[in-house]
């Protein structure tokens, strides 16, 4: 019995150094690159959501959840991650209709772009995040470069033990706990930087969208067909990279050929008024929050007039819940307008 209880305390104190080394060597994505923690904050939300938005910056940038509830009611919510691949935001599309069932399903086609996995860092911001299930199995069988083996994502301290050099506060501070930086998975940045010099698209060999690509969107839209989820594609409204005429006409025919909404917002700049010398922080790459706003309002007016949303102001709990998003939402503009007028950042960062 001694031997047994011996065995058992030297399992169970293995086991947790393992565990608490493990979190102490997980990038935190705190500060610095904060989209690394958005995947992992969806399932902290206990909402019903009308609509689930899938895919990368041109969805978690420029789209705001917080607009859509509090001008139209309708609870949505972004599973973004940067450079998502299509492969991957079908597996969270799958899992977010095992958990959840929402009417809709939006999917930013930027990323038909990529035929093959495409780095081990956009790879890890998105599939680390996610709960474990067979989806996130699947997600990292599809994404794994040639270097990367499946054992480290499932086992990450073998991928991470060589962070004990670069272990700072942080590591410290969240080791069990990570705050919000996301509105409901919408990044927010209120600093400008206007779109000036934006290249024009280079002339490409094949303008073709790959066979893995379309794979996983024929995948994408038979899931939502056979649970009753509306899919809708979309092109958000950002000059760079460059959307070409060509891929354009593609998602065009995908759409009519499968009975989809395809919405091509770069069609519609003038008409939600973008100005791109106040409506963007980053030359064009993406939206600033009045740009997000913009073009939420005009989504927003297509989802629940044409699209029949409903408005679900005047649910009590989902009011309770977006009371407390909409006062980070707003003191985070307040902080972000504070250390711009005091350090010209929103980070707060003083020069050299």
């Amino acid at each position: 019995m001694k031997k047994f209880i011996s065995i058992i305390l030297i399992l169970t104190i293995s086991i947790t150094g393992i565990f608490f080394t493990t979190k102490l060597l997980e990038p935190k994505y705190m500060t610095g690159i904060l989209e690394g923690a958005m995947i992992g904050e969806y399932y902290d939300d206990p909402t019903d959501h009308d609509v689930v938005f899938i895919g990368d910056c041109e969805l978690y940038e420029n789209i705001s959840p917080v607009y859509l509830w509090e001008n139209y009611g309708i609870n949505s919510y972004i599973r973004g991650s940067a450079q998502q691949l299509i492969w991957q935001s079908y597996y969270l599309a799958e899992e977010t209709i095992k958990r959840e069932h929402p009417d809709m399903i939006v999917f930013n086609v930027l990323s038909m772009k990529y035929n093959e996995p495409q780095n081990e860092a956009y790879n890890r911001m998105t599939i680390d995040g996610m709960k474990w299930s067979e989806s996130k199995v699947g997600s990292i069988k599809a994404s794994m470069m040639e270097d990367e083996h499946f054992i480290e994502y499932l086992f990450p301290i073998l991928r991470y033990h060589s962070r004990w050099s670069d272990l700072n506060s942080d590591d410290f501070k969240y080791l069990l706990h990570r705050d919000k930086v996301s509105f409901n998975g919408y990044y927010m940045r209120v600093d400008v930087k206007e779109a000036t010099d934006v290249p024009e698209g280079r002339p490409l060999a094949d303008y073709q969208f790959g066979d893995n690509a379309y794979y996983y969107l024929d995948k994408l839209t038979k899931l939502c067909k056979d649970n009753d989820v509306q899919l809708v594609l979309v092109k958000a409204p950002t000059l760079y990279p460059y959307w070409y005429e060509e891929w354009d006409k593609q998602m065009v025919d995908y759409a009519k050929e499968n009975n989809l909404t395809y919405i091509n917002f770069l069609e519609a700049q003038d008409e939600m008024e973008l100005d791109w010398t106040k409506d963007t922080y980053d030359g064009g790459l993406h939206l600033n929050l009045a740009g997000a706003e913009k073009l939420s309002k005009y989504f927003g007016e297509i989802l629940s007039k044409d699209m029949q949303l409903p408005d679900r102001r005047g649910d009590k709990a989902l009011e309770n819940y977006w009371d407390s998003v909409e006062k980070r939402y707003n003191a985070e503009i307040k902080r972000q307008t504070t250390n711009l007028e005091k350090f010209g950042n929103v980070h707060g960062d003083t020069e050299d």
